[in-house]
């Protein structure tokens, strides 16, 4: 064996075991940490079940609660638009009345005075007829005063 043979070949081993070693070390897991149970799986599992429940009951209340206001206050705006419409109608249909009433008095009015005037006239123009009859009757009645101022 050559000098330069002795001196490299416990380099090479060197390097060879070492990388051995690394390759070894490489190939080691860590300490695994030790699996759950079944039981503990099932618990875990019930308290994720119960954290969900938990929060989707409290978000079901909350959605609930929100809706119910909502609910609550458009039936309240609904129903004093409501009585405002009624009020309004009832004022509007109280002065439509008063309007009508009075127009219709005024008309029975004027037509009450228009047939008293008619009657009035009527009764004038009999009355007036009655007694130019009279006293053309009179005039041909002697003794009359009629008879004595038609032969003067």
């Amino acid at each position: 064996m050559k000098a330069t043979f002795a001196r490299t070949l416990p380099v090479v081993l060197a390097l060879a075991f070492g990388a051995v070693g690394i390759s070894a070390v490489a190939q080691t897991t860590a300490p695994a940490t030790a699996e759950p149970s079944t039981t503990e799986k099932v618990k875990e599992a019930g308290k994720d079940a119960y954290d969900a429940t938990k929060t989707t009951t409290k978000k079901a209340v909350n959605a609930t609660e929100r809706g119910a206001e909502k609910a609550w206050d458009a039936t309240k705006r609904t129903t004093k638009k409501a009585a405002n419409a009624t009020e309004s109608g009832a004022e509007k249909t109280w002065d439509a009345t008063k309007k009508t009433t009075k127009k219709a008095t005024n008309a029975t009015k004027k037509a009450a005075n228009k047939t008293g005037n008619a009657v009035e006239n009527a009764g004038h123009k009999t009355a007036d007829g009655m007694r130019s009859t009279g006293h053309a009757i009179g005039e041909k009645i002697p003794g009359t005063a009629e008879n004595e101022a038609a032969k003067k």
